[in-house]
C-alpha cells in the first residue's frame, strides 16, 4: 500500500470516526449505538484478519514458486 493509499484510508477512517462520535453524543440511545459500533468493528477485525491471512498466504506460494524457479535455475 502506496503512501497515498495509506493516507486515503486513514481520511476515510476519521471521516467515519467523526461522524460516529457526533452521532452517538446527539443521540439518546447511547447504549444501542455503543453496541452495534462493538458489533460493527468486530467484524471488521475478522474481515481485516482474514484477509492478511490471505495475503499471507499468496507471499508464501509466491516464495515457494520463486524457490521452484531458483533450483531449476
Amino acid at each position: 500500500m502506496n503512501h497515498h493509499s495509506k493516507f486515503l484510508l486513514a481520511l476515510l477512517i476519521g471521516a467515519a470516526a467523526g461522524a460516529a462520535a457526533g452521532f452517538y453524543l446527539a443521540s439518546d440511545n447511547k447504549e444501542e449505538i455503543v453496541e452495534d459500533l462493538k458489533n460493527a468493528a468486530g467484524k471488521v477485525k475478522d474481515e481485516l484478519e482474514n484477509e492478511l491471512e490471505k495475503g499471507k498466504q499468496i507471499v508464501e506460494d509466491l516464495k515457494l514458486k520463486l524457490n521452484e524457479l531458483l533450483n531449476k535455475a
